[in-house]
């Protein structure tokens, strides 16, 4: 794990996550070298420090890439879109939820991406599917080297993630190149469904995947017997929850286990492990709808697995970093153990010996992805080879 800020763990996962999404380690240096200080405040007084220091760097390559536009180098503009888009990303994501000018930077941030990946040609587009009054925001991308329908994998999202960070980091293009498309959507409770729709994140997950799945089944570029769900961080309990009760899956993955969120509220209460964002239980009661801590630590009583995994009937993977320091290598045992019925499930530990050993590999994605983008191709009917 890269740490930047010796004393700011949160910190230095932001730092990590942006490096994995192609952050430029001279931008990350001049971004972060005046923060050694603020790194060692209050959350507020810090993250707002934060915020100052990317969205200048932002600021500056959007500057950058409108003078690229204006000679007609729309490559290189859409590039630095996208690495600008990553800095506002980075620096939303610290911010409480109510912090002033919040919502105004996200909504700068979704421009400057969708610019950049439109401008840069991307294979990326941005579908809405219907889910109750509004719609769930995804990133559509396509397989390749495929003719007809495809097999697909959804991939949602964790506690604090988008779909564009996700997108970034870089296992939606790992599977194009194995026959494999992607969906990758902020289900409610993240990115887009919780801060432009209001909706919130719900234990009983069925609900909004069933409706991902309707929607996929009525695309004639997708092989609707082949739809697999991929979850990481908190998703490691919002994917097998969900696959156990929709049984159109073909098939499952967490990359990170969350087996039992509910046991790990109590051990953050009691301050055990490190903390994923700052303002957490002012987070993740935003994330939940709850309006008090007391609401909210009886909504997290409902998010575990025990009891619901053995309703899985299909292939199944389990990954987890053997040095997690947020969500216990345990849990990821227990997840496995619990898939009596699957006829294909695998547990896969990710050490220092690979990389990617730390939580949801922030530390090291590429082998780790690889490993996951293999697996799904192997299991859905992709290809391990060119």
């Amino acid at each position: 794990m890269f740490k930047y800020f010796p004393t700011n763990y949160v910190w230095n996962l932001s730092v990590d996550l942006a490096i994995e999404m192609g952050a430029r380690i001279g931008e990350i240096e001049e971004m972060c070298a005046p923060l050694q200080e603020a790194s060692k405040q209050p959350d507020a007084t810090g993250t707002q420090a934060f915020r100052e220091t990317w969205s200048r760097m932002a600021d500056k390559l959007c500057e950058l890439a409108g003078e690229d536009e204006a000679r007609g180098r729309l490559i290189s503009a859409g590039d630095k879109y996208g690495r600008a888009a990553v800095y506002y990303m980075t620096a939303e994501r610290l911010q409480a939820h109510n912090a002033p000018g919040r919502l105004e930077l996200y909504k700068r941030f979704l421009s400057v991406f969708n610019k950049g990946t439109q401008l840069a040609g991307e294979n990326c587009e941005h579908v809405e599917i219907p889910y109750g009054d509004s719609h769930i925001a995804g990133l559509f991308v396509r397989a390749e080297g495929v003719q007809g329908p495809t097999p697909i994998l959804v991939q949602i999202n964790g506690l604090d993630s988008f779909k564009e960070m996700k997108y970034r980091v870089g296992a939606p293009a790992w599977l194009a190149k194995r026959g494999i498309s992607s969906l990758v959507i902020d289900q409610p409770g993240t990115g887009e469904a919780l801060r432009l729709h209001g909706m919130h994140a719900v234990y009983n997950t069925e609900i909004w995947a069933s409706k991902i799945v309707d929607w996929l089944e009525t695309r004639s570029d997708v092989d609707a017997k082949r739809i697999g769900l991929e979850g990481v961080s908190l998703g490691g309990y919002y994917c097998p929850r969900a696959v156990a009760f929709e049984p159109r899956f073909a098939c499952g993955v967490v990359w990170g286990a969350n087996h039992d969120w509910r046991d790990v509220q109590k051990k953050r209460l009691a301050r055990e492990g490190n903390l994923p964002v700052p303002h957490y239980w002012e987070h993740v009661r935003w994330v939940w709808g709850a309006k008090s801590q007391e609401a909210f630590m009886e909504i997290a009583e409902k998010v575990h697995l025990d009891g619901i995994l053995d309703r899985i009937k299909v292939p199944f993977l389990v990954t987890h970093g053997a040095k997690d320091s947020q969500i216990p290598l345990h849990w990821a045992q227990r997840t496995y153990d619990q898939l009596v019925n699957s006829p294909k499930r695998e547990l896969k530990i990710f050490t220092d010996r690979e990389g990617g050993a730390q939580h949801a590999s922030f530390d090291n994605s590429a082998n780790a992805g690889a490993y996951i983008a293999d697996w799904v191709a192997e299991t859905l009917g992709g290809r391990t080879t060119v």
